[in-house]
């Protein structure tokens, strides 16, 4: 079962990880403003209402995991937001990742290709205050054609390759953050699409992502 109820200890346990991603290297102050005010053990079953502030990934089913919140924070980061862009996001998993750009001031548009978690949102009442965000259940190296070209893509999951239909959706002048690798360890990636339909490409730090998947898994 999720819990509701939002008290003064689970806010003092956020503010200690936000200090803690700060400390990291994260100088964006609106993402960790957002990482200060989200109620990241909504996001989890009770049970595990500590480890929602501990700075680590952790399992939420069908072989997904909700991210450490450092590499939300830092993904985030490189994705320079400003309110109202345009953003699709591959791999939805809890929505915490979501949430946090919708704080951000973002419009969302966000695939999850595990059937039971697309529906698990659903129900996620705490969701329906995030009315900028928009949720499918799809493939997410289809992307969503119909609903582009955007200004921003976030693929929170490992990509053995750039996926090209993802750059095809991508505006001119707009980025793309993906980890990118075959292995354990993946680089993160910014991908800046030029006017001239070129790719500017920027690598940044090593993390370890679960692997994206093609195709839906009902």
């Amino acid at each position: 079962m999720r819990p509701t109820d939002d008290s003064y200890r689970h806010k003092g346990l956020r503010k200690k990880l936000t200090d803690g991603i700060r400390a990291k290297g994260i100088t964006d102050e609106k993402v960790l403003e957002a990482i200060n005010k989200i109620p990241r053990h909504f996001f989890l079953d009770s049970a595990f209402d500590e480890k929602a502030y501990e700075d680590i990934a952790f399992p939420i089913g069908e072989g997904q995991t909700i991210s450490q919140p450092y590499t939300v924070a830092y993904q985030t980061q490189l994705l320079e937001l400003k309110p109202f862009l345009k953003v699709l996001e591959i791999g939805t998993g809890s929505a915490y990742q979501a949430v946090v750009l919708a704080e951000l001031g973002a419009q969302i548009y966000t695939i999850e290709r595990q059937k039971k978690l697309f529906e698990a949102n659903k129900k996620f009442d705490f969701l329906k205050d995030y009315r900028t965000i928009k949720f499918f259940y799809g493939d997410g190296y289809e992307g969503l054609p119909t609903y582009g070209p955007f200004d921003r893509v976030l693929v929170t999951a490992a990509a053995p390759n750039i996926p090209e239909k993802l750059i095809q959706q991508l505006k001119p002048g707009g980025m793309m953050v993906i980890p990118v690798g075959a292995g354990d360890v993946q680089q993160m990636m910014r991908l800046t699409k030029l006017p001239n339909g070129s790719l500017k490409e920027e690598v940044f730090e090593n993390f370890s992502f679960v692997p994206m998947l093609g195709g839906k898994k009902d």
